[in-house]
């Protein structure tokens, strides 16, 4: 197969919406299940521009909360493909607000997408590898190859307790958590 390579650029997207009192919390703030659901989208976006195929979530790395999104703001997710597999690709989202009266902006989300493009069969299918053209691409495609290998090993290091010298020190470890540990016998 002949392959095929895309600048960051080709698929970089840009989802903005105006945050109404339908989205918002009890506490009055726009709930986390709009901003994840925006973010999802845009992912979305961004990953299918680059495949140029129907790509599907297959998880979110951290999506950490910096500073409330309230109503009557803009929000707008910046989405760009930071790494790509075969079949896979990393799409970085930067989420930030407008305060419409003051111009005042705010970082408000950050998270990593791994989306997986999906032939014709509903099968993965390859995607163009990624042209990198600056030194920001560069150290973005590096950190999720990184993140990849973190993950793979912990992964690897955290399976389930197979044995009661596991337990045992599954037990030790977490015995200074904030738990209580109150096991049962089990009788045969």
């Amino acid at each position: 197969m002949d392959e095929t390579y895309k600048t960051v650029k080709q698929s970089q997207t840009t989802l903005t919406e105006l945050m109404i009192p339908s989205y918002s919390n009890f506490g009055g703030k726009v709930h986390g299940g709009v901003v994840l659901g925006l973010m999802d989208k845009v992912a979305y976006a961004c990953a299918a521009k680059h495949a140029g195929n129907y790509c599907v979530t297959v998880s979110i790395d951290t999506v950490n909360f910096l500073a409330p999104v309230e109503v009557g703001e803009l929000v707008s997710l910046l989405a760009s493909v930071n790494y790509v597999g075969r079949s896979s690709m990393v799409i970085g989202i930067r989420v930030q607000t407008e305060n419409i009266k003051t111009q005042e902006i705010k970082h408000t989300n950050s998270s990593y997408f791994t989306m997986v493009a999906m032939g014709e069969d509903f099968l993965p299918a390859q995607v163009p590898g990624l042209i990198l053209q600056d030194h920001l691409q560069v150290k973005r495609f590096y950190e999720a190859f990184h993140r990849k290998e973190l993950k793979r090993y912990y992964d690897q290091q955290h399976h389930e307790i197979n044995n009661e010298a596991e337990l045992a020190e599954a037990i030790e470890l977490i015995s200074k958590e904030r738990c209580k540990i109150e096991l049962k016998s089990v009788d045969a």
